[in-house]
């Protein structure tokens, strides 16, 4: 008993941050471990030179950060990458947010069938999915290439493979769900009784949709073209297997560097560049949309 009355003005006495502090170490080890460790190391690792006859080099250089400012392929490379993203972005703003909108207002049990038949893409893996896009529409080999060009409808196949606009359709199929999700859980805030009310004021419906619903929504769709955009802008699987070596975008080249020429420096570089810029986009995308949402909510 003298043990405990002695440590308990010990514990009476402790910061009332402490507690919480200690719950969050566990989590903060792990993401100092797992992610900015390996984010410091790779962004050192930038700094490096490669070669050839010696490999990396242990000295520090701006050789690599030089060839990409350089070296018009490289611009290429990332303008083609963030092409890629924003329209896929601006594709599953169009798509998933009316999607979660009308699935929304469906009544059961049809709400529930139709955000399983959305959502369910997801429970499959993006792999198996792109090549099912590939099997579509692969040449003349492709499902429906070859159904089509066999009816008549088509005297050649529809360019998928290898192209900008395959890349995107078969992106913008796996991202849409996220925008789904994003507008989803926005929209189980909104009162219905506002919508009731404006209609019974002799609002049309689409003054409804853009004067009381969309202002609404606008964070949860701001919120779902970050997580597009951050996706679609790193995205391995999709690109590699539609677009292949003729179509590279950022995180392709990465792999190449990596893996291919085995210049992990210049690998590097890239992947740090391709964080950077995605991290700066979406923060200044942000930044600008959370202004122009706060002036019209005023």
């Amino acid at each position: 008993m003298s043990a405990v009355a002695h440590l308990a003005p010990a514990r009476e006495g402790a910061p009332a941050w402490m507690a919480p502090a200690l719950m969050l170490l566990p989590a903060l080890l792990i993401v100092f471990g797992v992610v900015l460790v390996p984010l410091v190391m790779t962004a050192l690792l930038s700094f490096h030179s490669f070669s050839s006859s010696t490999g990396i080099s242990p000295g520090l250089s701006l050789e690599n950060w030089a060839e990409i400012a350089a070296d018009p392929y490289y611009g290429e490379m990332f303008l083609r990458t963030f092409r890629i993203a924003g329209v896929v972005t601006l594709a599953c703003c169009l798509i998933g947010a009316p999607e979660a909108y009308v699935i929304h207002r469906m009544k059961a049990p049809w709400k529930g069938i139709f955000l399983v038949v959305t959502l369910g893409p997801l429970l499959i893996s993006v792999v198996a999915r792109t090549l099912g896009w590939a099997l579509l529409f692969g040449g003349r080999n492709g499902v429906v290439n070859k159904a089509l060009m066999d009816l008549g409808v088509l005297s050649q196949p529809i360019p998928f493979m290898f192209t900008e606009g395959g890349v995107m359709v078969a992106l913008t199929h796996v991202m849409v769900p996220f925008m789904v999700l994003s507008v989803w859980a926005v929209l189980q805030r909104l009162d219905p009784r506002t919508e009731n009310a404006a209609a019974s004021l002799g609002a049309s419906q689409f003054t409804i949709l853009t004067r009381i619903v969309l202002p609404q929504v606008l964070p949860g769709i701001l919120s779902g073209a970050i997580i597009v955009f951050a996706l679609s802008a790193s995205s391995f699987a999709t690109p590699a297997i539609i677009g292949g070596r003729r179509l590279k975008v950022a995180a392709t080249l990465a792999y190449d560097e990596f893996l291919n020429t085995l210049n992990w420096p210049l690998g590097a570089a890239v992947a740090v560049l391709l964080l950077a810029a995605i991290a700066a986009i979406v923060i200044g995308c942000n930044t600008l949309v959370e202004r122009r949402y706060a002036r019209m909510t005023q």
